[in-house]
């Protein structure tokens, strides 16, 4: 792991753990952040809790976080501050303020109204934030709203951008661009997808996503799928429909969104310039606002599309249940076939297991199956007064 962090990169020494972490805040694929107190301060920080093992090979994306928290740190109010960062033997730490108001929707879904004024404001520290980065040569990369905390449960508290471990340093000098395919896919720009080359501009597009979801309780380029979702994108396939919800919103917010959801990266605003769309520096407040209360109509659309997607969900693990890729997911328990040798999976009471990969889905009769099938559209049929939803195949 030190000789990672040896070219040039910054290299935590190895050293006992001066902090005792407390509660699990969130989780990743490879890390956990927890509560922690500093031993001899008493204060309290967020600790981004790294397993050395199982980010093996991962290990430039923490040298790019710390390098990209270091340069930022400190230096505006509505970024993550970097308070500390070593290694013990098991484990890398990255030491940050703790976040003690929650998440962005989360925080808007406990407040008794919303408003289009209240967006706008959101947006514009996010915006500020956003600035700030682009000026010292940063791309974050996953803006979203599961990334923008805030620092105190107060109705004044700072809105924090968080979780740089997608962002980058730009090479000004040398028109460094960007080619992975990273972030959130509902989140990412065109020039992503298409892998021509990406820069500060896929900020400022998730920004447009984010400040139509904001408005309206979902994201613009919604689907049933991700394949579905990225061909939208591709060709910034979106509407401010159904009317309903978006009769009470603005034509300058939408002239916004509009701006940040250009296809063609350069023709985009930029961060400075969304700062000063008239939209962001009216904080909402325009001539054809109406001043609705958003709040009940975003908590709906909200809480219809997750369920949706979660009996969407359900239908796809049917069909791949039925493909065989996906034996005993079901409540069909997974048979075993004494006569084979015990070369399959290890089941929960260590016992081998067998997958079948034949198409008869082993473990789950074609009855069974039929009867799962019947309970999900029972479900749909209560759920959405009998809609039928288009399924991957």
């Amino acid at each position: 792991m030190s000789s990672s962090y040896s070219r040039g990169q910054p290299s935590p020494a190895i050293q006992p753990c001066r902090y005792k972490t407390g509660k699990t805040l969130g989780a990743g694929s490879y890390s956990v952040v927890k509560e922690c107190v500093h031993i001899d301060t008493g204060r309290y920080y967020a600790a981004k809790v790294i397993n050395k093992r199982m980010m093996q090979g991962r290990e430039h994306m923490v040298r790019n976080e710390i390098a990209v928290l270091k340069k930022i740190s400190m230096g505006h109010q509505n970024i993550l501050t970097l308070v500390d960062y070593f290694e013990t033997m098991n484990n890398l730490y990255l030491v940050t303020d703790l976040a003690l108001g929650g998440e962005l929707f989360d925080r808007i879904c406990r407040k008794g109204s919303y408003y289009e004024s209240d967006a706008a404001d959101l947006i514009r520290a996010t915006l500020s934030a956003v600035a700030y980065l682009h000026d010292h040569g940063i791309v974050h990369r996953d803006l979203k709203p599961e990334n923008l905390l805030f620092r105190t449960p107060e109705d004044n508290a700072d809105l924090l951008i968080a979780d740089f471990g997608l962002s980058r340093i730009m090479d000004e000098e040398a028109f460094h661009v960007l080619t992975t395919t990273c972030g959130t896919p509902g989140y990412m720009a065109p020039e992503i997808f298409k892998k021509s080359g990406h820069g500060k501009p896929v900020d400022v597009w998730a920004i447009g996503v984010i400040t139509y979801f904001l408005l309206c309780g979902y994201t613009p380029f919604d689907r049933d799928s991700n394949l579905e979702e990225m061909q939208a994108i591709l060709i910034a396939d979106y509407s401010f429909t159904p009317l309903e919800y978006w009769r009470g919103v603005s034509k300058s917010a939408r002239e916004f969104i509009k701006r940040c959801l250009t296809i063609d990266p350069t023709a985009r605003m930029t961060s400075h310039e969304a700062l000063m769309h008239p939209w962001t520096i009216g904080g909402g407040e325009t001539d054809e606002s109406e001043n609705n209360d958003l709040l009940p109509v975003i908590k709906k659309n909200f809480n219809a599309r997750r369920t949706l997607h979660a009996a969407i969900d359900t239908i796809r693990a049917i069909n791949k249940l039925r493909e065989g890729g996906a034996a005993g997911m079901m409540d069909g328990a997974l048979s075993k076939d004494p006569n084979r040798q015990n070369d399959g999976f290890v089941g929960d009471g260590g016992d081998k297991m067998e997958i079948d990969s034949r198409g008869n889905a082993r473990g789950q009769t074609q009855e069974q199956i039929r009867e799962q099938q019947r309970r999900v559209a029972e479900t749909s049929k209560g759920l959405w007064g009998g809609t039928r939803f288009k399924q991957d195949s």
